[in-house]
């Protein structure tokens, strides 16, 4: 779940830690990966694009549902995992705003909390619409606003370790308003369809196993190169033992939301 027009500081950020990203953290959106694909009917014949790919859960499940998967992530050490998990993908490293793909080549294109982070968002969106095929579908998964998700309480806990971000930076909740996201999946030349909220939860068997996944994202690697790792880890125990269990589980609500578009 990476990118920029920026791609080699987010390849840098998100591929710090890309073995913990996928056996600790990328899990989470598991039930959001199986609704968008159930919902755009990926199976035996679709051309599936996963941008932002990460280590590559989306597209191993793609795969087993039938699809030829290709995807795109800025860290080459998740690209790797990506690759060992489905070798029949085509997985590279690159942009999403320039994505090395031909016109017109899938019927299926997602993106996992991926385009909100794009220098241009809408260009990102653009991108995907010249590589999709006539009536091919877009998912553009992203956070639901933090009003309805309690680990919104984690990226507060890291935001005062964070340096300064630019003006106009994009955060994670960029695309949250359902408004915006319709906006923006038109200005890019799609027509919005439905726009669906799917239950996530940060769920973890331990609080260390916590402490493992939510340290391997890039905001997590960020946070620690400018605050330190004992600060990082600090922000995230404190959040993680609010929500211990008495069987000392870990559980955080959280929804991801997504809006499906057509070409």
């Amino acid at each position: 779940m990476t990118n920029e027009g920026s791609a080699t500081v987010n390849g840098s950020l998100w591929g710090a830690q890309a073995r913990a990203w996928a056996e600790a953290q990328e899990a989470i959106a598991r039930p959001l990966y199986v609704a968008a694909l159930e919902r755009t009917r990926v199976g035996g014949g679709t051309a599936y694009l996963d941008v932002g790919c990460g280590s590559g859960m989306a597209l191993q499940l793609a795969a087993q549902r039938g699809a030829t998967v290709s995807g795109l992530d800025a860290a080459e050490s998740l690209v790797a995992i990506a690759r060992e998990r489905v070798p029949s993908a085509d997985v590279r490293v690159g942009e999403l705003e320039e994505l090395p793909f031909a016109d017109a080549s899938f019927d299926v294109i997602t993106g996992f909390n991926a385009f909100q982070y794009a220098a241009r968002p809408a260009h990102a969106l653009a991108e995907a619409r010249r590589v999709a095929r006539p009536g091919a579908e877009v998912v553009v998964a992203t956070w639901t606003t933090p009003d309805r998700t309690q680990a919104a309480e984690l990226l507060a806990a890291l935001k005062p370790l964070l340096p300064a971000p630019p003006p106009g930076a994009p955060g994670p909740f960029a695309l949250s308003d359902e408004g915006v996201l319709r906006a923006l999946a038109a200005e890019a030349g799609w027509k919005p369809l439905d726009v669906v909220d799917v239950e996530c939860p940060f769920a973890y068997p331990d609080v260390e196993t916590g402490l493992r996944g939510l340290g391997s994202s890039g905001v997590a690697e960020r946070a620690r190169r400018h605050s330190g790792d004992a600060a990082v880890n600090a922000a995230h125990r404190a959040v993680l033992e609010k929500f211990r269990r008495p069987d000392g589980s870990v559980h955080i609500g959280n929804a991801f939301r997504y809006l499906v578009a057509t070409a």
